[in-house]
């Protein structure tokens, strides 16, 4: 696994993708810390999950009707 530092990692965006798409991962340094890193697809997928459902995929599968009272409290007077 190679480590970069930010300033390097820019300038060589390209190579870190092409390492990425071979399957390398690259850590990328802030001040001499980890700040970031750029692992394959496959990996960051692994790791986080491609396959949760969305939000709409969610609403769209809620169990029966959903009834929601509107609420009827009057609006206040807007001085414009």
């Amino acid at each position: 696994m190679k480590t970069l530092h930010l300033r390097d990692a820019k300038a060589g965006l390209s190579a870190i993708v092409e390492a990425a798409e071979h399957g390398e991962a690259t850590i990328i340094t802030k001040h001499g810390r980890p700040a970031a890193m750029v692992v394959p697809v496959g990996d960051g997928r692994r790791l986080y999950g491609d396959d949760k459902p969305s939000l709409a995929d969610y609403l769209l599968d809620f169990p029966g009707p959903l009834e929601v009272d509107r609420d009827q409290t009057p609006l206040r007077a807007a001085d414009l």
